[in-house]
């Protein structure tokens, strides 16, 4: 179980490192490699209100935070690095190039975040 949680950590750090690199290039390298066009997003799903792209993103990366995290003292620390991360990425794209800031971004990061905390603090409550 041990070796596990120390891949989980390994991987939570990885996605971290990924989630950073799409986040900061400007412009859209998904869209580049699959539209040879920066302005493209390629999407996952629809959106309603909250980007699901984003959401997918924070939840995935959540998941393997609480998963790497979980019975430890840094869960709290964990879930406000979550969301400031979310919030501080996203106002990032106010400066870089081929970004743009946009609130149903935000709030897909935030609810993408929320969601696994909510979650995971249910399933912690009843195990």
């Amino acid at each position: 179980m041990n070796n596990l949680i120390k891949f989980s950590k390994l991987i939570f750090y990885f996605l971290n490192i990924i989630l950073f690199i799409l986040y900061l290039f400007p412009g859209s390298i998904f869209g580049y490699f699959l539209y040879n066009d920066l302005n493209i997003q390629p999407q996952i799903t629809r959106d309603f209100i909250i980007s699901s792209n984003h959401f997918y993103a924070f939840a995935l990366l959540s998941i393997f935070g609480f998963f790497a995290y979980h019975k430890t003292k840094n869960i709290n620390f964990l879930s406000l690095y979550l969301i400031f991360l979310s919030i501080i990425l996203e106002f990032f794209h106010l400066i870089i190039p081929y970004r743009g800031f946009e609130f149903s971004d935000l709030f897909g990061n935030l609810a993408g975040v929320i969601f696994v905390v909510i979650i995971y603090k249910v399933i912690s409550r009843y195990a």
